[in-house]
């Protein structure tokens, strides 16, 4: 199968696939297997972090894989506990050494953590990690809008990316306005809500996988792709693995992206940002 077609420009001028496959509680036993399966049948870019506990096994499969470095975007995460200048430095040499790589495409904050009140400095020592080369995009996850003003104002660089839990119930409609002002793109984790509410029976979105001849699964991955976000769906079975890659072949009309849309209830369902610390 052929890698998705359609890739964005970030504000650093490097380039992101907008599909690509996440590895969020994948068990480190079965990580290689998968992302493996993953590269075979055309993902090319991955999204793991430190506390995940993969980052072995996504580096191994990369290994084996025979695909050509610069044919990958790989992602990782500086999680909460290392975050502060010099925490951040060895928490990224850790990762770098775990993935088996000279170089990620993209370092992100994983959390905010504002009861810690480090991400600024962190985010310093990501800056200083970007001019090294050995991450050549920096980012963020998880900030609400006044966490992003705060880099914006008081540090050099702008993130690339915001990665936030963002799907059809919740949109999180604030913090995605203000970082495409700023020039900083959305990427959304659990885009279909991790099967905690049951979006796929929602009638619009039945009836548009009914109209193209598609899946809830693939209709919802359409909206996130032509409302611009940039996602991972995860999944442990090839076959679905290859479904939610099948979807460059058709398009949602504006009046179901539209409707798709008015489903917004504020209905977020893993953790507050605030929160977690």
């Amino acid at each position: 199968m052929t890698k998705p077609a359609a890739t964005l420009t970030l504000n650093d001028g490097h380039t992101i696939p907008q599909l690509g496959f996440g590895v969020f509680k994948v068990d480190p036993g079965e990580t290689t297997r998968i992302v493996r399966d993953a590269l075979d049948v055309g993902y090319r870019h991955i999204d793991t972090a430190a506390i995940y506990g993969n980052e072995e096994g996504v580096g191994k499969a990369i290994a084996e894989s025979g695909i050509a470095r610069d044919e990958l975007f790989i992602t990782t995460k500086l999680w909460n506990d290392r975050q502060g200048t010099e925490s951040a430095f060895a928490a990224f040499e850790e990762s770098l050494e775990k993935l088996g790589l000279d170089y990620v495409d993209l370092y992100l904050i994983h959390w905010p953590a504002p009861a810690n009140d480090k991400f600024l400095e962190s985010w310093k020592a990501l800056e200083k990690i970007r001019e090294s080369e050995r991450s050549r995009s920096i980012g963020v996850s998880n900030f609400l809008v006044p966490h992003l003003d705060r880099v914006l104002t008081e540090t050099d660089i702008v993130p690339v990316v915001n990665q936030i839990e963002l799907h059809p119930a919740h949109q999180q409609r604030e913090v995605t306005a203000f970082a495409r002002e700023n020039g900083i793109h959305i990427e959304a984790w659990g885009p279909l809500g991790q099967g905690k509410y049951p979006l796929f029976e929602a009638q619009v979105i039945a009836e548009a996988a009914e109209e193209h001849g598609k899946s809830p699964a693939q209709v919802v991955i359409r909206w996130h792709l032509q409302t611009g976000n940039i996602l991972f769906p995860k999944s442990n079975r090839r076959e679905r693995m290859i479904e939610n890659l099948d979807v460059f072949d058709f398009e949602l009309s504006p009046t179901e992206i539209s409707m798709i849309s008015a489903l917004e209830r504020a209905g977020r369902v893993s953790s507050h940002p605030n929160d977690v610390n």
